[in-house]
């Protein structure tokens, strides 16, 4: 028996394309258009922090993590991990970080099995990532800060493997990602000082005071050059990067 090919109706394979390459290929926002940060946002989760609510698991940056996958997982993202993971069992409600719109749910902008993007003021965006189910929030919704707009879930889809929420700050054409911190009112202190993860920053050894702490590492644009391409790296990459 032949296979036989589907073929997509040539107007829905452009608008397909149309929107991967919206999604992917916008032109950036100019940092005078985004707002600068202040504390404004609040933290996804309810709660204190626990080994049995949520830990913050991954940091923002040149983690060591993304160096090892700096060609290939966090390739388009200059080499560094775009978002803050935290650790928490699947189900755990999501909160949005602060008043915003629906602008996605499930969109073109990754991390999945389920995501969900929020608009914000000031030209920025809030994406959630790795949710156990489709979020019943609608585009166009508008939301306030703390209220529920998912369930945090698995990164391989197990709830057992890697159970985390993936949370980035992103100016609204997709392409500028920011370091959360200084736009999240937290204790950033304290919610390093553990996580499931253990994992830490990637020294240069040229350089090795460069971005070794939480609120000390660089925004990154989509597409540019890697970062972190380090002649003397450590700990070396295991098995070399990827």
């Amino acid at each position: 028996m032949s296979a036989r090919r589907v073929l997509m109706p040539p107007l829905a394979l452009t608008a397909a394309l149309t929107g991967a390459a919206v999604a992917h290929y916008a032109a950036p926002l100019p940092l005078s258009a985004v707002a600068p940060p202040a504390a404004q946002f609040g933290l996804p989760f309810a709660g204190a922090p626990g080994p049995d609510t949520w830990m913050l698991g991954q940091g923002y940056g040149n983690t060591t993590g993304a160096y090892r996958q700096r060609r290939s997982t966090y390739g388009n993202l200059q080499g560094i991990h775009a978002g803050l993971d935290f650790s928490a069992p699947c189900g755990t409600p999501v909160r949005a970080i602060g008043d915003g719109v629906i602008a996605e749910v499930d969109g073109p902008h990754g991390s999945p099995p389920h995501n969900v993007v929020v608009n914000h003021a000031g030209n920025l965006a809030s994406l959630y990532g790795h949710l156990r189910v489709r979020s019943p929030l609608r585009v166009g919704q508008r939301v306030t800060r703390g209220q529920v707009i998912g369930e945090s879930g698995d990164s391989q889809g197990t709830c057992v493997s890697a159970p985390h929420l993936h949370l980035e700050l992103r100016d609204r054409s997709h392409q500028r990602f920011f370091n959360p911190l200084p736009y999240i009112r937290a204790d950033w202190n304290s919610l390093a000082l553990a996580g499931s993860f253990g994992r830490g920053y990637e020294y240069d050894l040229t350089r090795p005071r460069r971005w070794q702490t939480p609120d000390d590492q660089p925004a990154a644009l989509r597409g540019g050059p890697l970062l972190n391409e380090y002649r003397q790296p450590w700990p070396p990459a295991a098995g070399g990067a990827r």
